[in-house]
Parts: C-alpha cells; sequence; structure tokens
C-alpha cells in the first residue's frame, strides 16, 4: 500500500474514534468528595512503580557498563560517566516518590547511593593509570563477589511487590 492511503486510513480511524467519544452519552459522574474533586491515583502510582523499575534497570552497573562502555577512555574519566549517569536518572525519576510508598522510595534511594557508594570504592583502588575497561571489570568482579545477589534484583523485586498490592 501506498503511505499516503496508509495516513488517510489512519486519519479517518482516529476521526470516527473521536466522534464517537464526543457523541457517546456522558457515564455517572462521581460526586465531589469532601476534599474536592475524587482522585483515583492507582494508575499514576502503577506508572510511578513501573518507571522507577525501570529506574531500577538503568541503573544497574552491569547495565550501565555495558550501555556507557568508552573504548580508550581513562578509569577516572569512566567513573565520572557513570556516577553522573546514576545521578541524573535519578534526579529524572525523582518525582516518582509522590506516588510511591515510603519504603519503596528509599530503596530506590539506597540502589543509587550504594551504586556510586561502588564505582567510587573500586576506582580508588586502581592506580592513576588504569584503564576505563580496568574500572569496568573489577566493578563486575565486586558485583559477582556479592553473596545476597545484585542490589538492583531485589529493588525491583520490592517493588514489583508493593505494586502487585495495588492491583
Amino acid at each position: 500500500m501506498d503511505l499516503t492511503i496508509i495516513s488517510i486510513i489512519i486519519a479517518g480511524i482516529a476521526l470516527i474514534i473521536s466522534v464517537y467519544v464526543l457523541l457517546r452519552k456522558p457515564g455517572k459522574i462521581d460526586q465531589p468528595t469532601s476534599a474536592g474533586i475524587k482522585f483515583d491515583s492507582m494508575p499514576m502510582q502503577l506508572q510511578a512503580y513501573e518507571r522507577l523499575v525501570l529506574l531500577t534497570e538503568r541503573i544497574a552497573l552491569p547495565n550501565l557498563i555495558s550501555r556507557l562502555n568508552q573504548p580508550g577512555i581513562s578509569a577516572y574519566e569512566m567513573k565520572i560517566i557513570l556516577t553522573e549517569n546514576i545521578k541524573h536518572e535519578f534526579e529524572y525519576n525523582s518525582t516518582q516518590q509522590l506516588y510511591v510508598s515510603p519504603v519503596s522510595w528509599d530503596a530506590v534511594r539506597n540502589l543509587k547511593e550504594q551504586n556510586i557508594m561502588v564505582v567510587n570504592q573500586v576506582s580508588g583502588t586502581l592506580p592513576p593509570t588504569a584503564s576505563a575497561a580496568d574500572l569496568n571489570k573489577k566493578i563486575l568482579e565486586v558485583l559477582m563477589s556479592q553473596p545476597t545477589g545484585a542490589l538492583h534484583e531485589l529493588v525491583a523485586q520490592a517493588l514489583n511487590f508493593e505494586a502487585k498490592k495495588l492491583m
């Protein structure tokens, strides 16, 4: 099919849906509560948990290392890239704390702090001439030696548990 025909079909479907939404009979209108308009926050809460699970995956050190690995840079430069990326991802999602339990938010915040601490401590053990590959390898070795498993997986499980309680 031609791209023009597909565009016209999609526009027609959108128009039909719009007309249907405008012409349908309004359903039962919720009565305002004493605090104002009734508001169902569950969809926003579930979306917040979803975003925080995504955040935990994005700031997981193995995922960061594979995503941000740049051959030829120093360990110091890689440390800066990793820590700045963790901070940026966390700040971008910080408003989600409004919709999740304090325990869930604390778990995410602790994951961020723990990851930054691991990066800083491991980079502190390396010589000044170390490469990014040396830092990345050492971080992965430290993570693999943790007996309790990866912290980001534990945080993701806790977030999933909290979200399932809402459903």
